[in-house]
């Protein structure tokens, strides 16, 4: 094997790892003012406190957490603390999106699959991750219980339920989402779908600009500049930023440290936060709508050049369908007749 084949089969399999590490950090700039996926959150909150009163009996209450109904509290008479009660709710990091990224990543990466038996594959593969990650926090009631029924009324009891939180998020999941692809990438004949790729394609992939621009393209632009300008007003023109800013202003010149000081940081942050998402979103889009990703087609010719070529002979006949016959001089006297 060449130094450029083996450059080629690194570009080829390096691409993973690097499409991986950009999501991660378009997630993170998502992710930071809290509550980001509020939507997503509240659905899950609402579902987990439905299915765990229908186990359990009317054991969990929903109410607020940050002004969304993403909090769930557990009663039990031998859980810790005077209102017997565990307080808990559900992130923007326990809403699951972050695996659904991750894992649709790896489909839409690999060789050797149609497009379409990718899309089809992260839709199922997302409600899949969906209804794990509801059984997961399904499953806290039943481990709280489980410790605080050996130890009532003690904080250690609930060890246990952190612990099983700890392992799920920070390797239990994405063990769980790594097999996943794998059973999917083995059941279709991965291996073999990425040796044929391998050796039937020219080039594997590039990216270009897009010369073709349709409404639709024109339409994502426009939301692009909306998304700017949503991110400069949450700063600039937001009040509630703005007294913020100011009310930390003052706890800065005065030295105060106060839950009214805590609240405007938070607020602060979130105003700043929203801004980087918003600004990381319209990014990305712009990145999307300006540079397109292809691969040569069975002839070996680039789509992309191959409109080109199109419009160029396009342009050419029109050309010489609109040109007038004759020379000039009898052009010119039949005009003066």
């Amino acid at each position: 094997m060449s130094w450029k084949e083996v450059g080629e089969l690194g570009l080829r399999y390096g691409r993973i790892p690097l499409a991986l590490i950009c999501v991660e950090i378009f997630y993170w700039f998502l992710t930071i003012p809290s509550d980001t996926l509020a939507p997503i959150q509240v659905t899950e909150a609402w579902l987990w406190h439905e299915i765990t009163n229908f186990l359990f009996g009317e054991v969990s209450t929903l109410t607020t957490h940050n002004g969304w109904m993403t909090r769930i509290d557990f009663q039990h008479v031998s859980f810790p603390g005077p209102l017997d009660s565990v307080g808990l709710y559900v992130s923007d990091e326990c809403a699951g999106v972050h695996e659904m990224i991750f894992l649709s990543t790896l489909v839409m990466m690999t060789d050797g699959v149609s497009q379409r038996m990718k899309l089809k594959t992260v839709g199922v593969m997302c409600a899949w991750v969906y209804l794990l990650n509801l059984l997961r926090l399904v499953m806290f009631y039943p481990i709280a219980i489980n410790g605080c029924i050996e130890n009532a009324d003690q904080q250690a009891c609930l060890s246990n339920m952190w612990e099983y939180h700890k392992a799920v998020y920070e390797w239990g999941f994405l063990v769980v989402m790594v097999l996943m692809w794998l059973i999917w990438f083995l059941a279709i004949g991965g291996p073999t779908r990425t040796i044929e790729a391998t050796k039937a394609e020219v080039a594997p992939w590039r990216f270009t600009r897009r010369t073709l621009w349709k409404p639709i393209h024109l339409a994502g632009i426009g939301l692009v500049a909306i998304f700017l300008v949503l991110a400069f007003a949450s700063i600039n023109s937001n009040e509630s930023a703005n007294e913020a800013k100011a009310i930390l202003e003052i706890c800065e010149f005065s030295n105060l440290i106060s839950s009214q000081c805590a609240d405007a940081q938070q607020d602060w942050d979130d105003a700043i936060g929203y801004a980087w998402s918003l600004g990381a979103m319209s990014l990305v889009m712009a990145a999307g709508l300006l540079v397109i990703y292809e691969r040569p087609n069975d002839e070996g010719d680039w789509p992309s050049e191959q409109h080109r070529k199109t419009e160029t002979e396009e342009i050419t006949v029109e050309r010489k369908s609109t040109k007038k016959a004759g020379s000039w001089r009898r052009r010119g006297a039949k005009e003066e007749e």
